[in-house]
């Protein structure tokens, strides 16, 4: 077992002592691979989930802002479970300008990360290719993993055991980004699928693939394909070299990549600031997924999560769903029962390991 599977396995035996703070300090920082840096994808509004978040909260804010489950918000869950493997000031978390209310209530009382706020929405694409930029000034040689911050995942220890094993797997394929796919559960129409290929290499949850193929939002009838021939859900988490992450964008969306590396020379100066505002004010606005990802399907692997609940939150009728599906019922969804989406489509769902 290399260290990596020795540093996995640790998490995991930690985790499944029940000492959850335990977890962070069984990873000393000697230990971690201290050129991995994780982005945390925080810049969205959330609009589909606007309805359900003015009747938990009373008020409009974006959904990673929100406390969902439990007391700490989607985005607090995020960082608490990326730091059980990526160190805190190697972490990055890209929001926009108008959300710095919602950043400073979140980080009133406890250590804030590095937040990089785009001062204009130019989508998805931005919102990954401008942080690597930035951590590829401070760490050329730098491994990244992104992780959108609303995401619904019952096993914390145990995806970023895997986010661990496939960091050292890039390590030794540099030339691949490696996408994290969901072993699904049901035909979902709403998320994006990933045919994976033929195998580049192994790790303990099985072998990394090329991918052959996505599928976007696909009708109930290829859902159903795409489930009955072992497709995976794409779930956005990412892992690759810094370098090869910008590679990608300069291949895929050029005009875009060439303003935000402009930004590389100005980071820790005072001209910074100015540098990203004119960098995004002539940017084009590109989707991540479509026009980088897709783009270059040659330098993309996947990988099967090991088996555990993952939902994308992303509209009422999800979130209910989910909330479905756990023992206990958060306090805001007991109150809002009798008004919850109509949870029909259960039916021919089964539910997550």
């Amino acid at each position: 077992m290399g260290k990596s599977g020795r540093i996995a396995r640790r998490l995991e035996q930690c985790i499944a002592a029940g000492d959850d703070s335990s977890s962070h300090r069984a990873l000393r920082a000697s230990e971690r691979n201290p050129r991995s840096w994780a982005i945390v994808l925080a810049g969205g509004e959330g609009v589909r989930l606007r309805p359900l978040v003015r009747q938990i909260v009373g008020a409009d804010r974006p959904k990673q802002y929100v406390p969902l489950f439990g007391q700490r918000s989607l985005l607090r869950q995020t960082l608490d479970r990326v730091s059980l493997v990526i160190a805190r000031e190697r972490t990055v978390v890209v929001t926009a300008s108008h959300h710095v209310g919602y950043v400073n209530e979140e980080f009133a009382a406890t250590p804030r990360p590095t937040v990089l706020a785009q001062p204009l929405d130019r989508g998805t694409a931005a919102g990954a290719l401008y942080p690597a930029h930035w951590i590829a000034s401070h760490d050329p040689e730098a491994i990244v993993a992104l992780f959108p911050s609303d995401h619904l995942i019952a096993d914390d220890a145990a995806l970023m055991a895997h986010v661990t094993e496939v960091i050292a797997w890039i390590d030794t394929h540099p030339e691949h980004m490696v996408l994290l796919g969901a072993p699904p559960t049901y035909p979902e129409i709403e998320y994006g699928w990933i045919e994976p290929g033929i195998p580049l290499g192994g790790l303990s949850t099985g072998a990394v693939r090329t991918v052959r193929r996505f599928t976007e939002k696909p009708s109930l009838p290829q859902a159903r394909i795409c489930l009955e021939a072992g497709h995976l859900w794409n779930t956005s988490i990412i892992v690759a070299r810094v370098a090869t992450l910008i590679r990608a964008g300069r291949k895929t969306v050029p005009l875009l990549s060439e303003r935000l590396s402009r930004i590389e020379r100005y980071v820790g100066t005072p001209q910074e600031a100015t540098a990203v505002r004119h960098a995004y004010d002539l940017a084009p606005t590109q989707n991540f997924s479509r026009s980088v990802l897709e783009g270059c399907s040659d330098m993309l692997a996947v990988s099967r999560m090991p088996p555990t609940t993952w939902c994308d939150l992303g509209s009422p009728d999800r979130v209910m769903d989910a909330v479905a599906r756990m023992r206990t019922c958060p306090e805001w969804a007991a109150r809002l029962l009798p008004t919850a989406p109509d949870h029909s489509r259960l039916d021919e769902r089964v539910a997550a390991p």
